[in-house]
């Protein structure tokens, strides 16, 4: 026993002298400034077009790299940071958005004599599944025909399709879609292209989803090899509710698939169109038209399909940087907060006062009008979006939704074609890109378990996207390699 204390003794004794000699595994954050330092030098990137902030993640975290981290900058879709954050911040985590058909018709066997109503509640991820799921619930009423119309409620929200805060031009194109509380499928429409059987013969046109509401014309033509000229355009068709997709150009015989996402015009037709003919293949009769209309306070729930909940909603629009669903969670803050329809200026309200009294950000120091960043009058500091960052980072109610919800470096989202393999899995961040701007926040997980929050933007040129593109990255891998 006298022997085994001795020994026992020498090694802990002993311990120590181990650990003193083990290698320092500290992150030289003063090397790593300077060769970041070096890399913007040598970019050709004038430094007054950048902002940067490099730190720790602790509230009040001092960087250790900064460049004109107090200075304006526009940060086109980085704006979608705040409206994610807000979201958390005012609805319960576990808020979902609803979707109701109602009546105030009456049941005589299986006929239902009246209107049925499908009145949206602002849900941004009301598609073709949901749908089909709402039809399947309303089929277990027995409604086999219906003698009313199908009136089409989105009350919920204001009328306002498109926001005066976004930028000025409107395109056909996905990411310019309109807003409405009574929405469907992103108020989007996949229209695919393949050659025909033949050069000569025409190219074969898929529209997804397929209604009555759109009407396709197909002027395109099978060509030979790989050729891709390939022009799909979208126009209001005064003659109905409804769009008109046209199609022209040619498509080689060997070509793949080409795919064109274009935007509709008339969320609550569109939506109620997509009913009537989901009903229509489930064997139940409507006789009357698609109207647009309001619910009466006596009318009673039929159905009530609950959407996704609000950790996916903010998902969808922080992985894929949807302008869409940023303006959908916008009007939805509003109307949840101040119980009144949705609208933009009521949800930048409350979005600015969170700003303000939750993270203290100061009026001077920013501008805010439009939730998803599609406009060019929204300008930030790189700190103080870095504070907000820093700020989620330390809120355990949602943080781990709220960097989930970013895209993964080579992973998914606006990320997965970025980094590749040098990076892996190390950067979840939000991405932003404009004409002239281009920006990257987030956080960066060190080899050596530290994590990094960051914030990078450009606003110059356009001729010099590429290049700022890429000095982000680097910066990055300089971070991640030392």
């Amino acid at each position: 026993m006298r022997h085994f204390i001795i020994f026992l003794t020498f090694f802990l004794f002993q311990v120590p002298s181990f650990s003193a000699t083990a290698p320092d595994q500290s992150i030289n954050k003063k090397v790593i400034a300077k060769k970041i330092a070096d890399k913007i030098q040598k970019s050709d990137i004038p430094m007054s077009d950048l902002g940067i902030w490099l730190g720790g993640t602790l509230v009040g975290a001092k960087s250790f790299y900064e460049l004109n981290s107090e200075k304006l900058f526009i940060p086109a879709s980085l704006t979608k940071i705040l409206t994610a954050y807000t979201s958390f911040k005012n609805f319960p985590m576990d808020h979902k958005f609803k979707t109701q058909l109602l009546t105030t018709g009456i049941f005589e066997e299986h006929s239902l004599k009246g209107d049925l109503i499908l009145k949206g509640g602002g849900d941004p991820s009301f598609i073709s599944e949901s749908m089909w799921v709402l039809v399947n619930n309303f089929i277990r009423t027995g409604v086999k025909e219906i003698s009313g119309n199908l009136v089409v409620d989105d009350s919920y929200f204001d009328s306002i399709r498109f926001d005066d805060s976004r930028e000025d031009s409107r395109v056909d194109r996905a990411y310019d879609a309109p807003v409405g509380a009574l929405s469907f499928n992103w108020n989007s429409v996949n229209v695919y292209i393949r050659p025909g059987k033949t050069i000569g013969s025409p190219a074969k046109i898929y529209a997804d989803p397929m209604s009555s509401y759109i009407k396709v014309i197909n002027r395109a033509t099978t060509a030979k090899g790989n050729v891709k000229k390939i022009r799909v355009s979208r126009q209001v068709d005064k003659s109905r509710p409804g769009d008109v997709i046209i199609v022209a150009g040619t498509i080689g015989i060997e070509r793949d698939e080409v795919v064109s996402y274009k935007s509709i015009t008339e969320p609550d037709f569109w939506s109620g169109i997509q009913l009537k003919e989901f009903l229509d293949q489930r064997g139940v009769l409507l006789k009357g038209n698609v109207v647009r209309g309001k619910a009466p306070t006596e009318a009673k729930v039929l159905v009530e399909l609950e959407g996704s909940d609000l950790r996916k909603v903010v998902t969808d629009m922080m992985k894929f940087s949807n302008n869409y669903v940023a303006e959908m969670l916008t009007k939805n803050i509003s109307a949840y907060v101040d119980k009144e329809p949705g609208n933009i200026v009521g949800g930048i309200k409350i979005i600015r006062n969170t700003l303000e009294n939750d993270l203290g950000f100061q009026k001077e120091h920013y501008n805010l009008v439009n939730p998803s960043g599609l406009t060019r009058l929204n300008k930030l500091r790189p700190l103080d979006l870095a504070n907000l960052l820093n700020r989620a980072k330390n809120d355990f109610k949602f943080f781990p939704e709220f960097i989930a919800s970013m895209p993964i470096s080579g992973i998914d989202g606006t990320l997965k074609d970025r980094f590749g393999q040098d990076i892996d899995i190390r950067v979840r961040a939000k991405t932003g890109l404009l004409n002239g701007v281009t920006g990257l926040a987030g956080f960066i997980g060190h080899p050596m378990g530290k994590m990094f929050t960051f914030t990078f933007i450009y606003n110059g040129t356009q001729t010099k996207i590429n290049k700022a593109t890429q000095l982000f990255e680097d910066i990055i891998k300089i971070i991640i390699a030392n």
